[in-house]
């Protein structure tokens, strides 16, 4: 059975907010709130591969800016810009 558009952004709002580190929670699950109904398709699919990634290593990115993997570039980008950190 197919997920639906509306259960996959249900989902990824609750990993978003689900992370296991408050920090993370903090970062990501406001911009979920507020920008996940906006992305297309492979944005989504770009996000939901970020997600996969360890609450540590995120927040080196998205805090820092730095050593960020090509494949997470975009979506963090959008994350940083989201909190205005660069």
């Amino acid at each position: 059975m197919m997920e639906t558009a509306e259960n996959r952004l249900r989902r990824l709002r609750m990993r978003s907010w689900r992370r296991g580190t408050k920090e993370m929670d903090l970062i990501l699950g406001p911009y979920a709130d507020a920008r996940l109904g906006t992305l297309d398709g492979p944005a989504l699919d770009r996000y939901e591969a970020l997600l996969e990634e360890n609450d540590q290593d995120l927040y080196l990115w998205v805090s820092r800016g730095e050593g960020v993997p090509d494949a997470h570039a975009a979506a963090l980008g959008e994350v940083r810009a989201f909190h205005d950190l660069g």
